[in-house]
């Protein structure tokens, strides 16, 4: 039996990412898995039995409590004796790659589903660099979740062709097709849409995600503002977390929570709900591991919109089933926008490649499949 320990800085990215792969692994194969990350009774209590639960405190954010996080993966790794460590996000895998290190373990893979450094500036950015560098150093192998960020990774000098890949087509986890199934999708618009007043031949604008300025949301308040003055049925749906908004133009954030065309409808765990009840998905962000909820709005025959940046635009297929624009440019945004609400020829048949494209490409079993036999490769492969 080999032993596997996957390591990432809280709960809620073992939840998105990690545990249905963690499931897969022990159904189809000799393996003894193992998580870790800060700890959540609740979400311990979630896991099925085969699946040990080790918490060790992780807080994001750099403190001297890094030391002793460190020290205590190591205890852990030591003792444990893994065959293979795992870890992603950037706390989780600075303190693992460090102890996997000192402790030995053979296969160190750090899955890097997001490079923190390219949203800073300055020494900041220099200094989360380094760091980043310094993780894919003490790596044996390197997994990024889409091939734009492998080319940017390589361009950067981060590791090397020889020491990297990616999965299948990306993505840290697929899209779960039973979940996202498109047979419901009527049921689940007229649902979600009655909730918030909202009628059926309104075009609605969906966002799921942080309401931040890194997601880009001051270009799409720019957007929707300039498109409201001239369209009367349309609405602006946020989803996602709205409390952390001290990043944004306060004015735009003033006009968004008086405008009643927007709506915030908070955090979900019923996305494929609310991906159901809009028109188009548009998520302009600066800076994305993969855009997990592109292929997911995708599935449900959804067109996106995403801007040109690694990740996102490998979630998608421009003028196939979306459109890319460039980062940080409301009116290229406003543009796009535009154009899928005044061609309808178009609209449907990029929402009929939307769901298409997604089951050729994303079914997360099928990713499991490939995750499967990549992990066997790499623990046949103790001296990369």
């Amino acid at each position: 039996m080999k032993k596997i320990c996957i390591v990432t800085t809280v709960s809620m990215t073992l939840k998105a990412f990690v545990v249905d792969a963690a499931k897969y692994l022990h159904e189809n194969g000799n393996y003894d898995i193992t998580l870790i990350c800060d700890y959540d009774e609740s979400f311990e209590k979630t896991l099925p039995d085969y699946i040990k639960y080790i918490p060790v405190s992780m807080k994001r954010g750099i403190s001297l409590s890094a030391i002793s996080s460190i020290l205590r993966l190591y205890v852990i790794f030591k003792k444990e004796k893994y065959d293979l460590v795992q870890y992603s996000t950037p706390n989780a895998s600075c303190y693992a790659s460090i102890a996997a290190k000192l402790a030995g373990i053979p296969v160190r893979l750090y899955c890097q589903w997001g490079l923190v450094y390219v949203g800073f500036s300055g020494i900041k950015k220099r200094l989360f660099k380094e760091i980043e560098k310094m993780v894919c150093s003490l790596s044996t192998w390197i997994e990024p979740d889409s091939f734009g960020n492998l080319r940017f990774s390589h361009l950067e000098g981060l590791y090397t062709k020889e020491k990297s890949s990616v999965v299948w087509n990306g993505s840290a986890s697929g899209v779960n097709l039973q979940k996202f199934n498109i047979e419901h999708k009527s049921k689940w618009r007229e649902e979600i849409r009655n909730k918030y007043g909202i009628s059926n031949n309104v075009f609605v604008i969906g966002f799921v995600g942080r309401i931040t300025r890194d997601k880009g949301i001051n270009e799409l308040f720019f957007a929707c503002r300039s498109i409201f003055a001239k369209e009367k049925n349309i609405v602006l749906m946020l989803i996602g977390d709205n409390e952390n908004t001290e990043s944004l133009n306060e004015e735009l954030f003033q006009w968004s929570k008086k405008e009643e065309r927007v709506v915030y409808c908070g955090r979900t765990s019923e996305v494929e709900k609310y991906l159901s009840a809009i028109d188009v998905f548009v998520l302009p962000s600066y800076r994305e591991g993969f855009g997990s909820v592109v292929i997911e709005a995708e599935a449900m025959g959804v067109p996106v919109i995403v801007t040109d940046i690694p990740g996102p635009k490998d979630a998608m297929e421009n003028n196939g089933t979306g459109l890319i624009v460039k980062k940080a440019d409301w009116q290229d945004l406003s543009e796009s926008i535009e154009k899928l609400l005044n061609n309808k020829e178009l609209y449907s048949l990029m929402s009929m490649n939307a769901r298409n494209f997604v089951v050729e490409k994303f079914d997360q079993r099928t990713l499991f499949k490939y995750i499967q036999e990549d992990r066997k490769k790499l623990l046949n492969s103790k001296t990369i």
